[in-house]
């Protein structure tokens, strides 16, 4: 993947987070999906301007949004090259204007994510990977550091817990291990924690969609990291069905995060 289009994907980033933030803050109402998931002003906003410079910049590309039409999605099984984009991931942290929402921008080829993006508007920071030419991010000051996962301390493991969607299983887990530091952070950010090495562990036993996943999954494995099911099994995309199954993200394959989930 060359560097031409990665610079082309952080800006088209970027400005769907200027978009997002016009309306930040915002008393504007807010409708609900069929899911009960939140749909802002701000969702539809940096939708539009990422399909749109999607199709500029590669009009024969096609675009999986979470926000896209059930009809334009139907002949997903044929594609073969396509992005993936989730235009404002957290939307319920950009009610409550915790700042940890992200936009996420992938590019999928055959069944897996080549190019990631995530960029997190109300700090200006972004995390960004093509397939072998490794991970980095960009910090808000400007600066830019190459980003790898770490290897785990047991006594102190670093595990990153949803705000809005632990579980029970994961709350019981940190009850289980008394060193462990807690992380709670919304939206795909958590999984950039491990792949910087500032975690060890991210398990999501709730459902995600291929939206949520694939930028920070390109990211995560670049750096170094996992990203596979409750079987082990990496995660792949455009599956029979967009929504994903439980996942496990982490640095050090050293460690049985399935054991250690599962003990008593």
């Amino acid at each position: 993947m060359n560097n031409q289009l990665l610079e082309q994907v952080l800006e088209i980033a970027a400005s769907a987070g200027r978009a997002a933030m016009e309306h930040y803050g915002s008393d504007a109402p807010v409708e609900y999906k069929e899911d009960n998931s939140p749909l802002t002003l701000a969702d539809k906003a940096a939708h539009f301007v990422i399909v749109n410079s999607l199709q500029v910049l590669d009009p024969w590309l096609p675009v999986l949004s979470e926000e896209s039409d059930k009809d334009e999605i139907a002949d997903r099984k044929s594609w073969h090259d396509f992005w993936v984009v989730d235009p404002l991931d957290g939307s319920k942290e950009f009610i409550k204007q915790s700042g940890q929402f992200t936009v996420n921008i992938a590019r999928v080829q055959g069944d897996e994510p080549v190019l990631g993006v995530v960029h997190a508007p109300a700090t200006g920071e972004y995390y960004y990977a093509s397939r072998g030419d490794g991970a980095f991010a960009i910090r808000a000051d400007g600066s830019v550091d190459e980003i790898i996962v770490s290897p785990a301390d047991p006594p102190g493991l670093r595990i990153v817990a949803s705000k809005d969607h632990a579980g029970p299983q994961v709350e019981a887990l940190l009850e289980r291990l008394d060193g462990a530091e807690c992380v709670s952070m919304g939206s795909s950010l958590k999984f950039c924690l491990v792949a910087e090495g500032k975690a060890d562990f991210y398990p999501r036993l709730v459902p995600t969609m291929e939206w949520d996943t694939a930028a920070a999954q390109c990211i995560l494995e670049t750096a170094g990291g996992y990203l596979v099911d409750l079987s082990g099994r990496r995660l792949l995309y455009n599956k029979d069905d967009l929504r994903n199954p439980s996942v496990l993200a982490y640095g050090d394959d050293s460690m049985d995060w399935r054991a250690l989930l599962e003990e008593d």
